[in-house]
């Protein structure tokens, strides 16, 4: 089966995580399909718009933990650091359907979307410091300018997951619907835009982003040489390793 699917139809690029069986886990091999796809739908004009999506019962549980722990990301050209500066760099609109849960990268991937449509059973997570990790994908300056500071310190810093009605109500979503019905919605809201004339849609959102690119790329960066750090830490060790064996991590000595 085919972990990422892909659908061009009406100048909407629909970019599927279809690993269902694993919760939608994101692998490697994922995250290069993601990079190639977004790469060459940057470079193609008859892409109008981007939706990602996945199922109504998920849309990702974040990493494959086991994948991540054996192949950690070796350098700035690991599939998914090539993920994040193509989807940070897309000059098209994207669009995101998002159902059940929105682990890690599922969420922070939002803040490089334009528009977020979810479930009323999405449940969105940031479980980075409970790893032992810290933010990636910008997000620790793109969810404080998305939903505030004090919510955002909230978010990062207990890594709790919040549901859709906040969500909405932080502005990290733009409506909360039926499950069944948030995918179909998304294409349709992609097929208003996608009628829409291409330049000015490419021209506002580059407008949009201008203040904040510079910003992000090296924000990412930062993220990234943090996250490599930590990773090879005692607190991400423990972290993980409770994981694997089910209990809940003793950071007490750390």
């Amino acid at each position: 089966m085919d972990d990422i699917l892909e659908m061009r139809e009406g100048g909407v690029l629909t970019l599927t995580f279809n690993r269902t069986a694993k919760r939608n886990a994101l692998t490697a091999e994922m995250y290069a399909r993601l990079a190639d796809a977004l790469q060459a739908a940057a470079a193609d004009d008859a892409v109008r718009v981007v939706v990602f999506q996945g199922q109504a019962e998920m849309f990702s549980s974040g990493n494959d933990v086991g994948e991540f722990l054996q192949r950690p990301p070796a350098d700035a050209d690991a599939p998914v650091f090539r993920f994040l500066r193509a989807i940070a760099g897309l000059p098209q609109p994207a669009l995101a359907a998002v159902c059940g849960p929105a682990v890690g990268i599922g969420t922070t991937l939002l803040l490089h979307c334009d528009l977020v449509y979810c479930g009323d059973n999405a449940l969105f997570s940031l479980p980075f410091v409970n790893l032992g990790l810290c933010p990636e994908a910008a997000s620790s300056v793109l969810l404080p300018q998305r939903i505030g500071w004090a919510a955002a310190a909230e978010k990062l810093l207990y890594g709790e997951p919040f549901a859709a009605d906040e969500a909405l109500q932080l502005g990290l979503v733009n409506r909360v619907l039926p499950p069944d019905e948030v995918n179909a919605f998304a294409q349709a809201q992609a097929a208003k835009l996608a009628a829409r004339p291409a330049a000015s849609l490419r021209a506002t959102k580059a407008l949009m982003r201008a203040p904040q690119r510079a910003l992000v790329q090296q924000v990412m960066r930062d993220e990234a040489a943090e996250f490599e750090r930590l990773l090879k830490g005692p607190a991400a060790r423990e972290a993980f390793t409770a994981f694997l064996a089910k209990r809940k991590p003793d950071f007490s000595a750390l």
